[in-house]
Formats: C-alpha cells, structure tokens, sequence
C-alpha cells in the first residue's frame, strides 16, 4: 500500500541544484565508504550551530538512520525487554498503586483532522485506561496556516497544528492525555503568541502542560500530580527552540537547559534548572519523579555517552523514569539500578520515537508506548512508604496513513496488526521488524 505521506525529510527538501548535487555526491561517498556508519562525534544537537556538513550528514541519516552507536557504548550495555517486572524489596509490603502511560512525538501529518476518534482505536487501552497518560506535544497550536512542511538548508519549517488536528491528537473518545510536554525544539515556531494559544487549550481541557511556564515561580517547580494517594512529581526541559528567541525579561516561558554543552573540564552540562525542579519535587513529598527530556540527536537509535552519563546522574539523585523525545527513531529503554540504592530501579527511555509523523519510511513511523505500575508499599518495620516501579510494558506501534473514501486518514497500529491487516506491507513490514530489533533483539514479535 503506497503512503500519501513523503518518505523522509530529503523528499519536502528545498535547496538549490547546485547544492542538490553537492548533497548527492557526499551522501554517494557515504555509501561507499562508510565514514557516517558510527555517530559523528562533536556535532552541535542545536541547527542554528550546524556547520553545512552538519546539514548534509542529518540529511543523510534522516534517509539511512545511524544504527550503531558511539564507539564507547556498547550496543549490549541496554538491557531492553518487553515486559519486565521487579520485585517489591524486602521488608515491605504493597499498599495501592497506579499506572503511568506515555508516548513520544505528537506530530500534525496529513489525514489527522480526518482521524478523531479513529487514530487510538487500536491503541487506546494502552494510552488511556492508565491513571496517567503522558506525550510530548511537538507540534503547537495555532489559529494562522500552518504553510507547507518543507526543508532548507537554512531553516526548520514550522511544526504547527490547527485545531481539528491538535483535537484528533490528544483525545480519544472523550478522554485526553493527562499532562502533555510543551518544552521542545518548535516550541516557538509560532511565537509568544503560538504558545499562549496552546497553554489556554491546554487549560479548557484540563491537560497539565509541562515544560513551559505562564509565571516565573513556574520554572523552578516540578509539575505534581496526585493519584491513589501516589504523588508523581515531573521535572523538564528542552535542549533548544531551533534558534528562536525568547523576549528578553520572559526567559522563564520555556525550560531550556543545554543538555549537550558541556564544558571542558566537567563531566555533565549546566542542569541546575532540572536540579531547582528536582529538588523541590522532594521538598514535596514526591514518591516517584519523572524526567521529561526533549534531548538527542535525530535519526540514531541509540543515545550519546554524554546522555547515558546524564541520565545514569539525575537517577542517582532521585529520578525514578527519564522519558525522552526528539530523535524521532526509537531508542532503548534501559532498567538501571542506582549504585546509591540497589532496592530501585529505574526507567530510563531515551526515546520513545514519534507516535505519529510528517513522514512514512519505516525506522520514522516506529515507535513505543511505554506502560509503566508504580506500588506504594509499607514498610514492615515502620511506619515509612516508599514508591517502587513494579513493572514496566513496551509495546511497539506503527503509524499507518491510508485512504478511506477518498479521505486521507492515520491510525496507530501495534506491528504484529500492520502486516496482518495489509499483506502487501510486507516489504515494509520487514523494514520495521529490522528496526525493532536493533533495540528489542531476538525478543521482538
């Protein structure tokens, strides 16, 4: 079944035939050669910092995404499994507990404002049954036009939705996501204004937004939600806003903390926004924390060492979850008990991909919905609680976009769906269950 959608980003490319040629004779000697087999090292994660080679190596793994990683990881440091489970520590007994569920990238496509009510209605008991439903929104909501989805080589285009879309993507037959990071690279594609429009929505429906701020006092404070008598505290922040500007004396509307600078000398990037937040989802009284990165680097399946060290840090000082966004491929989902409590363990999603997309090639389409139980136990020997994560549940999905009375529309699939439901997405099926099994191994389906 041929998609409606472009393939990649190179096919909504815009440069000039000079610089097309230039693209196609380095990207050749890619192929050959093989020099962008591995990630390229000391690259910017900001556009705005891209060198040209910069450009053309992101355009190239947007076609063929990076499948190794960093030389000084090994691909068989992550422990990915699709369900796992964890027992409760000795010497305490459960109480109650609650469900998390979380996807990554909402992205506008086409065939979205067709799709109300229709787009979960594979998926929807393993976003919206849970206690609390959570997704990065990447696309912003506006009351302008949202123009055409094409690249240059000298911006982003902007990542806007209108309303119809933005309703079809956080609903589903009278239900909505919980809480919905706003904090990423497009945040301000539509200015200020852009995001006023899209924290009043996001009010009207009761959705938590997380990432951005209407108050300076905001910034500093955790998002803290409350439920079977577990409090969740979430923590925030993008890496970027591709270049664009916060007003001067308004810096606080967005959580913007450079993840990938670090500084000679030092091991981890400024994080002492995340740490304010973090420290005051403690003061609190938080039984679980979450980390909500908008971080990475685009078209590689596997994070950055500096990442791991971050990630591996902020879990070390409380974190119980870290769910990450950006690289719009999926990532692995690493279990990770910290040296400073071997009775946790942690959930670490580098990323969970993009739940819908612009586009259709297989390795962009794939992603994950990440179900996760959190216990509230007693101790045996006093009167303390602690929160522990009870198990966690990976379920890979895929978007399919197809016509249905001449109607462009999508639907979020799990893969074992896709290939049954259309026999001739074989090939791409085949694509897909390569791509899953880079991160899932020989226990994929």
């Amino acid at each position: 079944m041929k998609s409606n959608l472009p393939s990649t980003p190179l096919d909504a490319l815009k440069i000039s035939p000079l610089l097309r040629c230039i693209v196609k004779i380095i990207h050749t000697s890619a192929d050959l050669f093989g020099f962008w087999k591995y990630p390229l090292t000391k690259m910017s994660a900001d556009f705005e910092s891209w060198s040209l080679m910069e450009k053309i190596y992101w355009g190239y793994k947007s076609k063929k995404p990076v499948k190794f990683p960093e030389k000084n990881i090994p691909s068989h440091s992550f422990n990915t499994k699709p369900n796992s489970s964890f027992p409760i520590p000795a010497g305490f007994i459960k109480n109650r507990s609650i469900t998390l569920s979380a996807v990554g990238d909402l992205i506008k496509t086409e065939g979205l404002e067709n799709s109300k009510d229709s787009i979960y209605s594979q998926v929807g008991e393993f976003i919206f049954q849970s206690d609390i439903s959570y997704a990065n929104l990447e696309s912003q909501l506006t009351s302008e036009s949202t123009g055409s989805y094409t690249f240059s080589d000298k911006e982003t285009p902007p990542l806007c939705c209108t309303k119809s879309q933005y309703d079809a993507l956080t609903s589903f037959k009278g239900k909505r996501f919980t809480l919905l990071h706003t904090a990423c690279n497009h945040t301000l594609d539509m200015g200020p204004e852009g995001l006023d429009i899209t924290l009043a929505q996001l009010e009207a429906d009761h959705i938590i937004d997380l990432g951005t701020n209407r108050a300076l006092k905001e910034q500093t404070q955790g998002r803290i939600i409350e439920r079977n008598g577990l409090r969740l505290g979430f923590i925030s922040a993008t890496f970027g806003l591709n270049g664009k500007k916060i007003p001067q004396g308004s810096e606080y509307l967005v959580n913007v903390v450079k993840l990938h600078n670090i500084e000679p000398g030092k091991n981890l990037p400024d994080i002492s926004l995340l740490e304010e937040q973090l420290d005051y989802c403690k003061r609190e009284g938080c039984h679980i924390i979450v980390a909500s990165l908008h971080w990475g680097f685009e078209y590689e399946f596997f994070p950055r060492f500096h990442q791991v060290e971050l990630a591996h840090w902020l879990v070390e000082n409380g974190v119980d979850v870290i769910l990450g966004h950006h690289s719009h491929v999926i990532q692995p989902v690493e279990f990770y008990t910290p040296s400073s409590n071997p009775n946790r363990k942690a959930v670490i999603a580098y990323s969970l991909g993009n739940l819908t997309s612009s586009f259709s090639a297989p390795h962009i389409i794939l992603s994950n919905i990440l179900n996760i139980s959190f216990a509230l136990c007693k101790s045996i020997s006093s009167d303390e609680e602690k929160a522990f994560i009870e198990n966690c549940k990976i379920t890979p999905v895929i978007q399919r976009d197809f016509m249905e009375n001449q109607v462009p529309k999508i639907q979020i699939e799990k893969i074992e769906s896709y290939i049954q439901s259309t026999p001739e997405n074989k090939d791409s099926f085949t694509s897909i269950k390569k791509y899953a099994r880079l991160i899932f191994k020989d226990e994929f389906v």
